[in-house]
Formats: structure tokens, C-alpha cells, sequence
């Protein structure tokens, strides 16, 4: 990232607001721990029963309601975790943890999107068995999910 656009992103009045009030970055920090919470609360379930568990909940139901509070939980997660970013975007474009966490953030939202344009996908939703297809999808979500966590725990040690 070129040095002049992370400054500018500083510099922002928002970043600043962020930085200075004392309650502003505790509810944002908040809001972004509720949006992993949610995405990953309703991920890894999902993905584990794409892959063969809890096989008593009705697949295409679990599933298509799962991955509603996932994609919530994505949203709330990516906009505070941008405006957390503002606050200080060197440090964190330079921190190793972070770029892993974003690129497997990226990955997930990417293998999910791709997995729903699938003929595969529209028959699991129909009641039709999970295809092999799939069943590597949900891995894929499930290690992305999973590793974005510790990557993001990882940030501050890294700092």
C-alpha cells in the first residue's frame, strides 16, 4: 500500500474521532467482535454439517439460515473492522498477522460466494446429497473461519 494513501486514511476525521474518544473505539472494537461472533457462530456450523454432522437438522433449512446470520455477522464484522483500520492503518498494513487475517477473510467470503453460484449448491438446497464439491468448500470456509481467528488474535502480539 503506498505510504500517502495509509496517512490520508489517518488523517481521516473519522479515524481521528476514533483515536480520541473514549467511547467511540471501545463500541466499534465491540460491534467488530459481534460480527466475527456472529459469522463465526453460524459458519462453523454450517460447514459442519455441509460435512456430515447433526445430521438430525433438516440440511437445506440449517444452512440456508445459518448462512444468513454469517453474512450479517460479515457485514458488521468488515465495516468496523475498516474503521478500526483508520485508526492505525501503517501499523497495520506493516503487521504480518493482519495481512494473513485479511487474506483469509478475502479467501472465505470468496470460497462462499463461489460455492452459492454452483449447480451443486442449488441441488444441496433442494434436498439433493452434498456433493464432494461442497463438502471441500465448507473445509475451505471452516480452515479460512478458523484461521482468521488466530490471525486476529495474533495482530496484537505482533504490534
Amino acid at each position: 500500500m503506498p505510504v500517502d494513501w495509509l496517512a490520508w486514511i489517518a488523517a481521516w476525521p473519522i479515524a481521528g474521532w476514533l483515536r480520541r474518544s473514549l467511547y467511540v473505539y471501545p463500541f466499534v472494537n465491540a460491534a467488530h467482535l459481534l460480527g466475527i461472533a456472529l459469522l463465526v457462530g453460524a459458519a462453523v456450523p454450517a460447514d459442519l454439517r455441509l460435512l456430515g454432522c447433526f445430521k438430525r437438522f433438516p440440511l437445506p433449512d440449517l444452512v440456508r439460515y445459518l448462512t444468513g446470520w454469517a453474512a450479517l455477522g460479515l457485514g458488521l464484522a468488515a465495516v468496523t473492522g475498516l474503521l478500526l483500520f483508520t485508526v492505525k492503518p501503517q501499523d497495520y498494513a506493516a503487521n504480518p498477522a493482519f495481512l494473513a487475517k485479511v487474506a483469509l477473510v478475502l479467501l472465505g467470503t470468496a470460497n462462499a460466494l463461489a460455492l452459492r453460484r454452483t449447480s451443486d449448491w442449488r441441488l444441496m438446497e433442494r434436498g439433493e446429497p452434498v456433493s464432494g464439491r461442497i463438502r471441500l468448500g465448507a473445509a475451505v470456509s471452516l480452515a479460512c473461519w478458523l484461521l482468521a481467528l488466530v490471525a486476529g488474535r495474533w495482530i496484537a502480539f505482533l504490534d
